[in-house]
């Protein structure tokens, strides 16, 4: 199987402007693509993930990915997928958060020798004469049809800023001088941004006045991708230092049963073939399957040996021991009574809930365990031996635990 017809079996093509242009392209290694990332944040997330393993997937077939930081496009912001505008940055944070950009996506895609190039699009952008600029670009530009574009439809009925209407002129831009600069002949990007990433091509095709064989390429990014970076306690960061390891690990062992599948399809290396097999997996079996998810992606993010502590830690959690690298909390002799701990003072020591009424409610629904038995009794005590030595594991949910240990 060619690599274009891999991406399609493994659900990541959407929709594309030619297939059979693309396909040719792609087959044949002689794809220069980009996919942009605005630095709103000091590291990529999860809804990255799906975009970075896209190239990596596309240069290990010979391609050439061009990774494109967006500080000058991060200076207006995207519009696309929001219902306020976004919060102004300053030039300071935006270019620290695209160094930090730089270091992470390093680890997926091989820039050495020319093989992969990352650009800024502020070395452009920041450099144009606004007049120059309108009459330059501007004439190309139909208001009426922008208007019509999905990115901005949603936000019609709220209001648009003029600032973010530009967004889409800018991005177009964008695919212009990278066509102009590395003869780049193809760009991706997710559900969202099909009509900026139309407007690019467009704009090529205008500003040349001849059909230069640029392609777009529609990714599953917005609807599966941004999707799979959101939790309810916010982003799943690719930084160890904001999401750990191990929360990386766990955050990919509690996938949902009907998504284990797609998320190997799209975002592990393994072969299409022994995931169709895990396919046909049912109970426990599934449960092995979100093992490998997690390992697998654990491994490709941080490393080999940071995924294997982090499933040697999860699996402490079905016993009553506790696991090395598992997240800590110290109680205090001051915490106990009586040479005990009760479970709601403990569950808000540990950090797994707010406040004692929380905790009553957590048990009370039978969401709680403590040294891997549920608790259903909110008056349930534990001896201050339990909190010695390796600790006692409490666990709240599927995904949030803490390991309990006495301050010595």
């Amino acid at each position: 199987m060619q690599i274009y017809e891999e991406l399609k079996a493994r659900g990541l093509i959407a929709q594309v402007s030619s297939e059979e242009a693309v396909s040719e392209l792609v087959n044949s290694g002689k794809a220069v693509f980009y996919i942009g990332f605005d630095p709103t944040a000091d590291s990529l997330h999860v809804g990255h993930f799906m975009a970075l393993c896209l190239m990596k997937r596309l240069q290990m077939a010979g391609n050439r990915p061009i990774a494109l930081i967006g500080g000058g496009t991060a200076m207006v912001g995207d519009p696309s997928g929001r219902t306020d505008m976004r919060q102004m940055m300053t030039p300071e944070t935006i270019a620290y958060n695209g160094e930090c950009f730089k270091k992470q996506m390093s680890k997926f895609i091989d820039f050495s020798d020319g093989k992969a190039i990352m650009v800024n699009n502020a070395d452009w952008l920041m450099k144009l004469n606004y007049v120059e600029f309108l009459r330059e670009v501007g004439p190309h530009f139909s208001v009426n049809n922008m208007l019509r574009a999905e990115c901005y439809k949603q936000r019609m009925e709220r209001g648009l800023s003029f600032l973010e209407f530009n967004y889409m002129i800018m991005q177009a831009y964008d695919f212009f001088e990278l066509f102009q600069r590395y003869g780049c002949n193809m760009q991706f990007g997710g559900d969202d941004q099909w009509s900026n990433m139309l407007a690019g091509t467009e704009l090529i095709r205008r500003k040349l006045q001849k059909d230069a064989h640029v392609m777009t390429i529609n990714l599953l990014l917005n609807h599966e991708g941004k999707k799979m970076g959101k939790t309810a306690s916010g982003a799943v960061w690719l930084d160890p230092n904001k999401t750990s390891p191990y929360d990386f690990y766990q955050y990919w062992r509690n996938v949902d049963d009907a998504d284990v599948i797609k998320c190997l399809k799209m975002l592990t290396f393994l072969p299409l073939e022994q995931i169709a097999e895990m396919e046909k997996w049912e109970g426990a079996e599934l449960n092995r399957a979100k093992e490998i998810l997690a390992y697998e992606l654990t491994a490709l993010v941080h490393s080999r040996e940071e995924a294997e502590k982090a499933q040697e830690t999860a699996r402490a959690l079905f016993s009553t021991g506790g696991a090395a690298g598992m997240p800590t909390a110290e109680i205090e002799e001051a915490d106990l009574e009586g040479g005990a701990i009760d479970v709601l003072t403990l569950l808000v020591k540990t950090g797994l809930c707010p406040s004692k009424s929380e905790a009553r409610r957590a048990v009370q629904q039978g969401g709680v365990e403590v040294g891997g038995e549920k608790v259903t009794d909110i008056s349930a005590v534990f001896p201050a031996e339990a909190l010695m030595g390796e600790g006692l594991v409490v666990k709240r949910g599927k995904k949030t635990f803490k390991k309990a240990v006495l301050k010595n």
